[in-house]
């Protein structure tokens, strides 16, 4: 039985993932679901079990070190093993920098979006090389293209992008292969819920998401990716025309970029 750990399981694309995975795998797979809500996390659990699935609901804040290593035990614990790690556990934010006046939550961000999957993968690693098995780091398009106000949430997924970058050629004499996946802009709650320049929740998203990726065709990308063990799962052509931007036109790429962003969510 295949046993699969996917943070910040109780909504959006993680527990997308997590219910496509139980139809497809049915009695053969384990899911680990956590998140911090308690009874979010316990929905999506029954949904999944409803497949056949078997499911451990693990209540997880990875913004904090023990209870990342708490899920891991409790994974362990249960399962006797784990096969693959999603660490898709995120916050978003938008403040342009100059109206910021704590940076503490800019800490926060880093704490839950990199942090988390730092501490998540450091203790499963023992049991992921025991299982050659496989790492799924859900970043964004935000990793390798800036936008205006939203500087704290490129700076956490650049930093995700490049710690699991140089991780995979690590772990490859090992058999443990990693997975950056990149999302666009998907049609969740994230960014509403994100940091505001006080700290606070948004309330609002200062994107323009005419066009965004269904949550569903996001989970069914990043799984088929996570199948192929891919080395990117780059989710849409505009994401990877940006890459080939960056390197021969970042002018050009800058203006997209900016076109990007709400009117009133612009520099001024």
């Amino acid at each position: 039985m295949q046993v699969i750990v996917i943070t910040g399981a109780s909504d959006g694309i993680g527990a997308e993932v997590a219910r496509q995975l139980a139809r497809r795998e049915g009695g053969k797979l384990a899911l680990v679901l956590a998140a911090r809500s308690r009874d979010k996390l316990e929905q999506v659990a029954i949904d999944c079990r409803r497949h056949g699935a078997h499911v451990l609901s693990q209540p997880t804040d990875v913004g904090v070190q023990a209870q990342c290593q708490a899920l891991v035990e409790a994974a362990v614990s249960t399962y006797g093993r784990i096969d693959i790690l999603i660490n898709n556990a995120g916050m978003s934010a938008h403040a342009l920098f100059a109206d910021v006046k704590d940076l503490g939550w800019y800490e926060d961000l880093m704490r839950i979006n990199h942090w988390g999957a730092v501490w998540c993968t450091h203790a499963a690693l023992p049991h992921l090389r025991h299982a050659r098995g496989h790492i799924v780091a859900v970043s964004s398009q935000l990793g390798f293209v800036g936008l205006p106000g939203r500087s704290a949430y490129c700076a956490t997924k650049g930093a995700m992008n490049m710690f699991f970058e140089a991780l995979r050629l690590e772990l490859a004499p090992h058999g443990v292969g990693v997975t950056l996946s990149y999302p666009g802009v998907v049609a969740t709650a994230i960014r509403e819920r994100g940091f505001d320049a006080g700290g606070k929740a948004a309330g609002r998203s200062s994107l323009d998401e005419s066009g965004a990726m269904s949550v569903e065709t996001c989970a069914r990308l990043l799984i088929e990716g996570m199948d192929r063990r891919d080395r990117d799962t780059i989710m849409t052509a505009k994401g990877k025309l940006a890459r080939w931007l960056r390197l021969l036109a970042p002018g050009l790429l800058d203006r997209i970029a900016l076109k990007a962003v709400k009117q009133d969510a612009r520099p001024h």
